[in-house]
């Protein structure tokens, strides 16, 4: 086996400029762990884009390989729950953050971030989803968890273009929830419905600026990928015993609002953390993703690039133009 390979590296030039290219890297230099993997495929997140660019917040040390995300085959493996020719997944913890990610041809890492492929899913369809899928697949099994039902009223998801969001909207849609897909991109709304969105709504209503502690009951829950005034909305316009999943701050960490929603409707804010699920529940959504949950018109999510070809991708991402999901080629 060649100890070489090809990885996408950032690399810091000056105090805040910092360069990226393709580069040949060596399997020595990656770091510790007990599963070396070659792989695949991953797929483009808002997160590396970040990393791409030196937010310090997701990457502290540089020359680094991003890609939170990676799929492929077992190499190596010192852990007895692995054998070399295993199909895995990794995603989440601190990989393609300060762990060299899925932007090279080759990651190692603990064998406790590792998932068997599950039965019914490929390779490339597990990054199809990626983080931003599994990210959907947990606010999903929150809010069935809290016992919310398609007969209840429709589910409101925010950024419903992006990954996270396109994911959610055909999940749901699949599950026979009525999908109200709130982008503010135009252009999106074939997408969109294609997905199975019922009705497609303006960025404005789900940003109430009245003023008010709560608003018309218009939905019996939420996926929020943005934070800030959008959250605010969906929770202050969500019915009595309603949900709302909350994954993102694209827009706004804060959140403006009164405790009202929660003391007079009994609102429920389910917090999603998809970097550090427990094992038994990470598991357990990737199957029901490969199963019950997958949706028929998965392939439609996505566009595939390959690592050559990833820049242009990382910067539709940063800039907001992404739509949907970018699966990254690295065979």
């Amino acid at each position: 086996m060649s100890t070489s390979f090809q990885a996408l590296v950032v690399r810091q030039a000056e105090e805040k400029q910092f360069t990226r290219k393709i580069e040949t890297r060596s399997i020595d230099d990656l770091p510790e762990g007990e599963v070396l993997v070659r792989v695949h495929y991953s797929s483009l997140n808002y997160k590396d884009g970040l990393s791409c660019i030196g937010a310090k917040g997701v990457t502290r040390e540089y020359p680094h390989t991003p890609g939170i995300d990676a799929a492929g085959i077992v190499e190596s493996s010192s852990s007895d729950e692995f054998k070399s020719g295993d199909s895995v997944i990794v995603t989440s913890y601190d990989l393609g953050m300060n762990t060299s990610g899925g932007f090279g041809q080759f990651i190692r890492v603990p064998s406790g971030w590792v998932v068997p492929l599950p039965e019914g899913m490929t390779l490339r369809e597990s990054m199809v989803y990626g983080t931003a899928g599994y990210t959907a697949g947990l606010s999903v099994n929150a809010l069935l968890h809290q016992g919310l039902t398609p007969e209840q009223g429709p589910i409101v998801v925010t950024g419903a273009s992006g990954g996270v969001g396109s994911v959610s909207v055909a999940l749901l849609a699949g599950l026979g929830f009525q999908v109200k897909a709130s982008s503010g991109k135009t252009e999106a709304a074939g997408f969109l419905r294609e997905l199975g969105a019922t009705e497609i709504i303006g960025r404005e209503e789900v940003n109430d600026e009245s003023g008010k502690p709560m608003l018309k009951q218009l939905w019996a829950g939420g996926i929020d990928t943005v934070g800030g005034n959008a959250l605010s909305t969906m929770i202050k316009a969500c019915q009595a015993g309603g949900a709302v999943a909350v994954t993102g701050n694209v827009a706004s960490p804060d959140l403006p609002i009164t405790v009202f929603p929660f003391i007079l409707r009994g609102v429920n804010v389910l917090g999603i953390d998809s970097q550090n699920t427990p094992m038994a529940l990470r598991r357990k959504v990737w199957n029901l993703l490969a199963g019950e949950w997958k949706p028929k018109n998965l392939e439609n999510l996505a566009k595939e690039c390959t690592l050559d070809q990833l820049d242009p991708e990382i910067e539709r991402i940063l800039s907001g133009a992404q739509q949907g999901r970018v699966l990254v080629n690295l065979q």
